[in-house]
């Protein structure tokens, strides 16, 4: 009878224990404290996140063995089997050390779904806020500079409107997207670099080269994603910037940034503002800007809801407000101004994605939509000579004052599955379809100018990105487009293939196709100053779509010891355009210049990009890159009537690059020294102001702009950090020496560094 009643209570005991349900608690810290956001994953399936105490919690976790994961971005993950109920009431503790890999970050762009840097087939390259920083850029512009086979020119000495070109191919040949959205309309793009705040990035994603599989019309060159600053833990910040340009013009700035995030972490908002008042630089004296005025209010917010554990809800809106003025530094109403461009704009971005996770977080659904709205007033003109009375009296009584309205609506669905046994490996699936529409009104009725343009594009994609083996990686898709102004479907696939030898070293190869539609894009939009008169361009009657093909190897490597952490990425790159687009001269009319937009021929760019890398003990950080390359038409192409023709692209230097070095010596000390070199490059020069009396093509020389900043964080008693710091850019003024004078120069004839010598002095207090 005793053996029976203990048997049943054995049986019993069992029993309670199999069903038996435990909790798990434990804290992630570093020896800088506790981590908040850290991941913490049992069994590969169930994720929580570390509270602002770096504290976790697991309920009701079955007996037996598991496997536990803790990572966090920038630190070594933490893997380890665990034993419950051995562990039960014992506080499990995860002290992350910092990982010297510092270069593999966490990435989208290249597939649409989040990768490693080096688990990714296609190279992105990352600036993160941080390096902005550093660098003390203020604007979008300023911060591509320091990316390989990235150049920001300025092509405009009265408005300066600039453009981004990407392995030498001109700015309508890069897709620039808002946290993955391509609502950055060519209007946008005249100014839209300069116009938005550095304090609105989180980080930007770049990819050199092809990436039309994926993003459709105009992404040849590359794709620049700029992702917005997103909430993550509770802070604020307040920073106040002065700078002096050369001794002749003041430039303020002031803007906050302040994130909110709810106890439970379920939802969060972050806000920016932004302030910015520049004078107008004259660099030659002779009273008419080489940089024009700017006042610049800035504001938005990014906000996210988890509505349920696989559900996702982020809404971003952002608004810019831009004055800009520049030519002839008076005090009268533009069109009184000698020579002069005036712009107001008003610019509102906004988004919305909702995402839903199921199948245990193999399979999700993506829903986007976004939107941007640039409406413009602006003046652009000259004065005739008071000689000419009736040319006078017409434009004081009808000064060409116009207006534009660019909206751009885009919606779209992605699904992603990841098929975990696909012939003995993972597959990551991805499906999509979006519709992009763009309206593009631009008009100045005193020039009987006018650019009424509507581009509608639907666009679907598939891709397979394929882990053939732990060693190989196949991505492989295809978008089909269908483009109001092209006649057919265009097709354009993209493959890549990344070989990963040991653990440090990844060898990629590329190929992919892409097209430009037959439109106006951004440098098309902007009339120019020439020979006293302005300039327009036209697009022709028969333009057709010009499409491309891109190759592209690589090989990157990094090799990280105790302290150190070094590596290069060396990258050939190809591409071959057909049916290209060209500017030609096809006489004047009574307002000046006239160019037509026409499809000329083919054309070649190819090159070689070195990058090297290389950090000690996040003390010393190194980031170069540099790009050799040529860009040249198949046949010569005439820029001027009766100058002859080149076969070269114009403004496309064959070296460029960048160094960045930061030094930490302690926690609270930074300094900071960047280098950007643009070499000789060929550009048009048309006659007609006093010291340029004839038209002709000229070299420019090459340009070395350095930089430095210094800054210092002390501790206030009242709570956060106070920031000083100080610095100047291009300290050797290493700017274009002439510039053409007085109301009849020719605007577009700039090139180099966008400023001179500038000293700057700032204070920032934040909260993290």
């Amino acid at each position: 009878m005793k053996t029976c009643y203990f048997l049943l209570l054995s049986f019993l005991l069992i029993a309670f224990g199999a069903r038996a349900q435990y909790n798990i608690v434990g804290q992630v810290f570093s020896d800088e404290g506790p981590i908040e956001f850290a991941s913490v994953v049992i069994d590969a399936k169930i994720l929580v996140q570390t509270d602002e105490e770096g504290n976790f919690i697991f309920e009701n976790i079955a007996i037996g063995q598991h496997d536990i994961e803790v990572s966090y971005l920038g630190y070594t993950t933490i893997k380890k089997a665990i034993e419950v109920p051995a562990t039960h009431d014992d506080e499990l503790r995860f002290e992350l050390k910092r990982d010297m890999m510092l270069f593999d970050d966490i990435v989208v762009t290249g597939t649409k779904t989040f990768k490693r840097k080096t688990q990714s087939a296609v190279i992105v390259n990352v600036v993160d806020s941080k390096t902005l920083e550093n660098v003390q850029a203020c604007n979008l512009s300023e911060s591509l500079k320091f990316q390989p086979g990235l150049r920001v020119e300025t092509d405009c000495q009265t408005c300066n409107y600039t453009q981004l070109r990407m392995n030498g191919l001109a700015g309508g040949y890069s897709q620039i997207l808002i946290n993955g959205r391509p609502i950055f309309s060519p209007l946008t793009g005249l100014y839209g670099l300069e116009q938005i705040p550095v304090n609105m990035i989180d980080k930007i994603e770049v990819i050199r080269g092809g990436g039309s599989s994926l993003y459709g019309s105009s992404a040849i060159g590359g794709t620049v994603n700029v992702m917005t600053k997103i909430p993550s833990r509770n802070s604020y910040s307040i920073n106040t910037l002065y700078q002096n340009i050369n001794g002749g013009a003041n430039d303020f700035m002031l803007n906050g940034n302040s994130t909110l995030v709810s106890k439970d972490k379920k939802n969060g908002i972050s806000f920016f503002v932004n302030r910015r008042e520049r004078n107008a630089y004259d660099h030659n004296e002779d009273n008419f800007s080489e940089i024009p005025e700017i006042k610049n209010t800035s504001l938005g917010a990014n906000i996210f809801f988890l509505l349920a554990d696989n559900q996702k809800l982020e809404l971003n809106l952002s608004y810019l407000n831009e004055y800009r003025y520049g030519g002839e530094i008076v005090e009268k109403p533009a069109h009184l101004a000698l020579q002069s461009e005036e712009r107001t704009h008003n610019v509102w971005m906004g988004s919305a994605d909702y995402q839903i996770n199921f199948n245990d977080d193999k399979t999700n659904l993506i829903t986007y939509a976004a939107w941007q709205l640039t409406d413009r007033d602006h003046y652009t003109g000259i004065v005739p000579d008071e000689e000419d009375v009736d040319a006078y009296a017409n434009h004081i009584a009808n000064p060409p004052y116009g207006t534009s309205l660019t909206r751009t609506w885009q919606g779209g669905v992605q699904f992603n599955h990841n098929l975990q046994s696909f012939i003995g490996s993972s597959n990551v699936i991805t499906l999509g379809s979006e519709y992009l529409v763009d309206d593009t009104f631009d008009e100045i009725a005193a020039y009987s100018y006018l650019i009424d343009q509507q581009t509608i594009d639907f666009g679907v994609f598939a891709q397979s990105d394929w882990e053939v083996l732990p060693s190989l990686n196949l991505l492989s898709g295809v978008r089909l487009d269908r483009h109001n102004l092209v006649e057919r479907w265009v097709a354009n696939p993209r493959v890549s293939l990344l070989y990963k030898y040991k653990d440090n070293t990844q060898i990629r190869a590329s190929f992919g196709t892409g097209f430009r539609a037959p439109q106006a894009f951004d440098t098309d939009l902007h009339i120019a100053f020439a020979g006293g008169g302005i300039s327009r361009v036209l697009l022709s009657d028969d333009l057709r779509e010009e499409t491309s093909k891109s190759y592209s190897t690589s090989i990157n490597y990094d090799k990280p010891t105790e302290y150190w952490v070094t590596g290069f990425t060396v990258e050939g790159f190809y591409t071959q355009l057909n049916d290209a687009f060209t500017l030609v001269p096809v006489g004047e009319d009574q307002f000046g210049e006239v160019f037509e937009k026409r499809n000329d021929q083919s054309a070649t760019v190819k090159g070689t990009t070195l990058e090297f890398r290389a950090n000690y003990n996040r003390k010393i950080q190194l980031e170069t890159g540099f790009t050799f390359q040529s860009s040249q038409f198949e046949n010569t192409v005439q820029y001027i009537d009766e100058v002859e023709g080149i076969s070269d692209f114009i403004r496309t230097p064959e070296l460029y690059g960048f160094a960045n070095l930061s030094f930490t010596p302690k926690s609270r000390w930074n300094a900071n020294v960047n280098y950007v070199y643009t070499g000789s490059m060929i550009v048009p020069h048309f006659g007609g102001a006093p010291n340029q009396l004839v038209d002709e093509i000229i070299s420019t020389p090459s340009f070395s702009e350095l930089s430095i900043k210094l800054a210092y964080q002390l501790p206030t008693s009242f709570g956060g950090d106070l920031e000083l710091y100080g610095g100047a850019k291009n300290v050797l003024n290493s700017y274009q020496s002439i510039f053409d004078i007085g109301k009849n120069r020719d605007s577009n004839f700039v090139y180099g560094p966008a400023q001179p010598r500038s000293i700057f002095v700032g204070v920032k207090y934040f909260v993290n």
